[in-house]
């Protein structure tokens, strides 16, 4: 007897159709072809073991099972379910009538418990598109499926569960979850508050202004001075993510195996260690993963002591940060994960840390500062809007018993600086702020007057700017005037963005 189940083959963030056409006839063989790998051609073990832990079996007849497209690479242990249920449908030990009506996947264990999956939220989204009734998962992975409505929601604990629900003698918990209402109680406040931070009011208010166009930032100062401190507060000050943007998230975790919580609701921060692989950061491996910089897209990206990371690694960065997107190639196919994520990143001014210290004597030798800085590249300091650098706070701030602003305070004029953004670029599919500005965009929204074009020739002449130099400080003096609320770009607003590129002057590691 033929059956079919049906489960999905993830590729990137998008989900393929795989159906699983399991025919048993006269003999004694076992097939398993349609691409599989051997975490799939090892389900066979995982389930007879099952099966037998419930009173059931694979009998003893000539099993033909077919992945089909047969041409694309299934892979995981997320298909134990599916062809479970084809054996037993095919061998007529439950009925086969609305077996097709489901997506069926899940991992099992010897006694017949069901394990989470990886990329349920793409699984269920393409299961909606194809028309298929409902999907069954385990219990782990039931709750970020549940975000797509229209779609029944199935999940059991157990094999012997799924069994009985199509056997008509038990019915399946169903998960059900009100996108809408969910987003709106977002709970986990951010740990991290600006109320924290003495002093530093100049580094407070650079992050505000990365926080409210989306730019990039370093930090360089001394050890000691709150680089790290600083970095960790940002995700504090962000507005809060979308719908569409929390959608777009929750995919790249799913499908990475780091979810099994529901919706994400606050913006991804990661901050990886310096000996981090070029490939763990952009993404790639045998089965292309998702790395670092698709983890942190919608959010932030912190990369401390950014020297000590390999050259390659940071230099892998470039591409992706120009062009918002990662593109993984392998011979057969290539995948795609979004990257558009903020970098913060921070680092001494030299090896001995104390270079341009207010107090401090820098103990290294000429020229060892430059090499140093040299050990990041130009073009991507190029990238980094904003260079900040940060001075040990003295005793007297530490002191103080006022307090500092705190973050929700903060926040507000940043989300209403987006606000202004997403009114700005509402006819634009790929751009949400500032950052992602085009040059096209350049010169429609950052127009600037006589006084504000010789400011900036004259900036441009004595730092020896690159062009895209020059795009970058046209971006952050536009989202300074988005703070102060103004239609134009004032000659305040350019030179405050123009202080910012403190790494472009010339002699400034002497």
């Amino acid at each position: 007897m033929l059956v079919k189940t049906y489960g999905y083959a993830l590729q990137g963030i998008t989900a393929t159709k795989v159906t699983v056409e399991v025919n048993i006839s006269v003999g004694v063989n076992f097939y398993l072809v349609g691409l599989p790998d051997n975490a799939v051609k090892e389900s066979q073990q995982r389930i007879d073991t099952a099966l037998k832990q419930h009173g059931y079996k694979i009998p003893g007849k000539q099993i033909t099972i077919n992945m089909a497209p047969a041409d694309i690479r299934k892979e995981g242990s997320a298909y134990d379910l599916s062809i479970a249920m084809g054996i037993l449908a095919a061998s007529e030990q439950i009925p086969s009538n609305k077996i097709s009506d489901y997506v069926i996947m899940g991992e099992l264990a010897l006694d017949g418990e069901l394990r989470a999956i990886k990329g349920a939220l793409p699984i269920s989204i393409h299961a909606k598109l194809d028309g298929f009734k409902g999907i069954i998962l385990p219990e782990a992975s039931a709750a970020e499926a549940s975000v797509v409505n229209g779609l029944d929601v199935l999940y059991a604990t157990n094999i012997k569960q799924v069994i009985d629900f199509f056997n008509n003698k038990g019915d399946l918990q169903k998960a059900e979850l009100n996108l809408d209402e969910d987003f709106l109680n977002k709970s986990d406040p951010n740990e991290y508050d600006f109320l924290d931070v003495k002093g530093q009011e100049n580094i407070k208010r650079a992050l505000e202004i990365a926080a409210a166009g989306g730019h990039n930032v370093i930090l360089i100062g001394p050890p000691g001075a709150g680089k790290t401190m600083l970095s960790k507060r940002l995700p504090s000050i962000l507005p809060p993510l979308s719908i569409d943007e929390a959608l777009e998230t929750t995919k790249i975790h799913s499908v990475a195996g780091k979810n099994n919580r529901g919706l994400v609701k606050q913006r991804p921060f990661r901050s990886p260690h310096h000996t981090i692989s070029d490939i763990a950061l952009v993404g790639g491996g045998i089965n292309p993963q998702p790395g670092e910089i698709s983890l942190a897209h919608n959010g932030v990206l912190f990369l401390d002591e950014l020297p000590e990371f390999k050259r390659s690694v940071l230099e892998v960065m470039r591409q992706p940060m120009e062009d918002r997107i990662v593109n993984i190639s392998r011979a057969k196919y290539s995948v795609e994960y979004p990257a558009s994520f903020m970098l913060i990143a921070s680092m001494n001014p030299c090896p001995c840390g104390y270079y341009n210290h207010p107090e401090k004597d820098c103990v290294c030798a000429p020229g060892i500062v430059q090499k140093y800085l040299n050990k990041i590249s130009g073009p991507l300091l190029d990238r980094i809007d904003l260079h900040i650098e940060v001075t040990p706070v003295p005793f007297s701030e530490l002191n103080k018993q006022t307090q500092s602003e705190n973050s929700s305070t903060i926040r507000v004029r940043v989300i209403n600086a987006r606000a202004i953004q997403t009114k700005r670029y509402q006819h634009s599919d790929n751009i949400h702020c500032n950052a992602q500005m085009r040059p096209k965009d350049l010169k429609l929204y950052c127009q600037l007057s006589e006084a504000g074009n010789s400011l900036l020739k004259n900036a441009m002449e004595r730092l020896g700017l690159s062009a895209r130099a020059y795009d970058r400080i046209l971006k952050v003096a536009r989202t300074i005037a988005d703070l102060n609320n103004t239609k134009d770009i004032e000659t305040n607003h350019l030179a405050e963005a123009i202080q910012y590129r403190s790494l472009d002057r010339d002699g400034w590691a002497g």
